[in-house]
């Protein structure tokens, strides 16, 4: 029972949700139907606290209460009704998300820097995940030359909103891809399977012609360049129109020497 309380009580915090809020839950669930007084008595809260905690409750739908004569009495409800506020939270957050991208545009438009380079660093999974998110804010077409499918580091939760992102974004993205790219492709989805873009367009580049050994993305007026391999993670951004407009002539290039791909699960490496 520790264990189920402590894997409780770590999810209600999580959600942002005061400890005692699951120890009356906890109480509930399992002592069944009680008044306030007995559930002050079995979850150790004080009456008073728990009268004020008890919206936060029935807010969450984690209450379900009988009003009979001169009392209340409280159960406990699903605890599957707590995706209620799960998705009020995603919600939240894609409002922060989008609340953010047009701050980043404001401080842009109003910047006096005459700089016309900027260069960002990124170090770790979680630097190479804000450059993917970074991505999703583009406003142009996206182009890349991949070393291996993204999903493979920076996993499979993190990938799926990454792509519903860029999907509701409508950001169009082609990418080359060669044999490392393939390999790691088909071991993926040999196992499971994940959200897919719905403006994605890849071809093949053997090794003969250029060998992939590095990650790249060019969009807008950015050049992101990712190395993720042998336990090592970082990455670089270069904001400059110039640099990002060679790589994107590089990359047209390279284009039209690839081979089209329809399915990329079904292509094989000696291909």
């Amino acid at each position: 029972m520790d264990q189920e309380a402590e894997l409780i009580k770590n999810y209600f915090q999580k959600l942002g949700l005061e400890p005692e809020i699951a120890d009356l839950y906890i109480a509930l669930y399992h002592r069944g139907a009680q008044t306030i007084s007995e559930l002050s008595r079995s979850a150790g809260v004080e009456r008073t606290r728990i009268y004020r905690l008890m919206d936060h409750l029935k807010q969450s739908g984690l209450v379900e209460v009988e009003v009979q004569y001169k009392r209340s009495i409280f159960r406990a409800a699903p605890i599957g009704n707590l995706r209620i506020l799960v998705s009020r939270k995603e919600q939240e957050l894609r409002g922060l998300q989008d609340e953010l991208t047009a701050i980043e545009q404001t401080l842009a438009r109003q910047s006096m820097s005459s700089a016309s380079t900027r260069v960002q660093f990124y170090e770790g999974p979680d630097g190479l995940r804000q450059m993917y998110w970074n991505q999703s804010k583009a406003r142009t077409e996206a182009v890349a030359i991949l070393y291996e499918n993204m999903q493979t580091r920076a996993n499979a939760a993190f990938f799926d909103r990454w792509v519903r992102r860029m999907n509701e974004r409508q950001v169009h993205t082609r990418g080359l891809i060669g044999d490392h790219f393939i390999r790691s492709q088909q071991t993926w989805y040999s196992k499971r399977q994940n959200e897919r873009l719905q403006h994605w367009e890849s071809r093949y580049l053997p090794e003969s012609v250029y060998p992939i050994t590095y990650g790249m993305v060019v969009y807008d007026d950015v050049v992101a360049y990712q190395n993720w391999r042998d336990d090592e993670a970082f990455g670089i951004e270069i904001y400059n129109q110039q640099i990002a407009d060679g790589q994107r002539r590089l990359f047209e290039l390279l284009w039209e020497r690839a081979r089209p791909v329809d399915d990329l699960k079904g292509l094989t490496a000696a291909e």
